[in-house]
């Protein structure tokens, strides 16, 4: 399909998206609930209410409530009916969906928010970010850094980003959290999550995760923006 048909959220409530990406990253679920656990850990946070604006097929939810308090509340938020539909099999008494852009005023309040790769997909997404401090005392986002040395040299990983995963924006660690305190938030913590180290399958990943590794021991910062492959983790409020 061609990857110019869809644009904004034409992509995602069209089927388009379900149809390059059918698994909706499951995969991946588990790891990033692990980093969010740990970024809760670090706060000694145990927010009895939780949403996740888009939330895909839920499975990060689903994976966090297996280590939440029994009784958390937590709602999941998508506007594709596509991945709705791949969420009721994880809904249960206390984890709900909803195919929807933002919480309904009606379903909240929220103690804390989920942005788990999301707003690189969103055309406006500085208005997405101010409406989004509207729904939770505390946000946690998830913010893929694509723009590195490697990738901007070789130029096909940030096309290829936006074909498969419809990326509309780039950014760096300074520049996310830039767009963070521009539009309103305070940043409380961060750090690098290692996907390209931790998830990498293809034998291209499993080669540069060594460098990539090595580099970050010493120097995590220069590892993100020479060779790529990092994400960033952000509490803010």
């Amino acid at each position: 399909m061609d990857p110019s048909s869809s644009s904004g959220a034409d992509l995602y409530v069209s089927g388009e998206y379900a149809e390059r990406n059918p698994g909706y990253h499951t995969d991946d679920s588990p790891w990033k609930a692990r980093q969010i656990l740990r970024m809760l850990e670090r706060h000694s946070l145990r927010p009895a209410a939780v949403c996740e604006v888009g939330c895909g097929a839920g499975e990060v939810l689903h994976q966090l409530q297996q280590h939440l308090p029994p009784g958390t509340r937590l709602h999941g938020y998508d506007v594709s009916p596509q991945a709705i539909a791949l969420c009721r099999q994880r809904e249960s008494e206390h984890l709900a969906f909803t195919c929807a852009g933002l919480p309904p005023a009606a379903e909240g309040p929220f103690d804390l928010l989920l942005c788990i790769d999301v707003f690189e997909h969103v055309e406006d997404y500085r208005g997405f970010l101010r409406d989004l401090r509207t729904v939770a005392g505390r946000v946690l986002f998830h913010i893929p850094l694509d723009l590195s040395v490697q990738t901007v040299l070789r130029a096909w990983p940030i096309n290829e980003a936006r074909a498969r995963s419809g990326h509309l924006h780039y950014f760096t660690k300074d520049t996310a959290l830039q767009a963070l305190r521009d539009t309103g938030y305070q940043v409380e913590d961060w750090f690098y999550t290692a996907g390209g180290v931790d998830l990498g399958r293809s034998w291209k990943a499993r080669l540069a995760k060594w460098p990539r590794a090595a580099l970050a021991k010493v120097q995590p910062d220069l590892a993100a923006r020479l060779l790529g492959g990092y994400s960033l983790l952000v509490l803010a409020k």
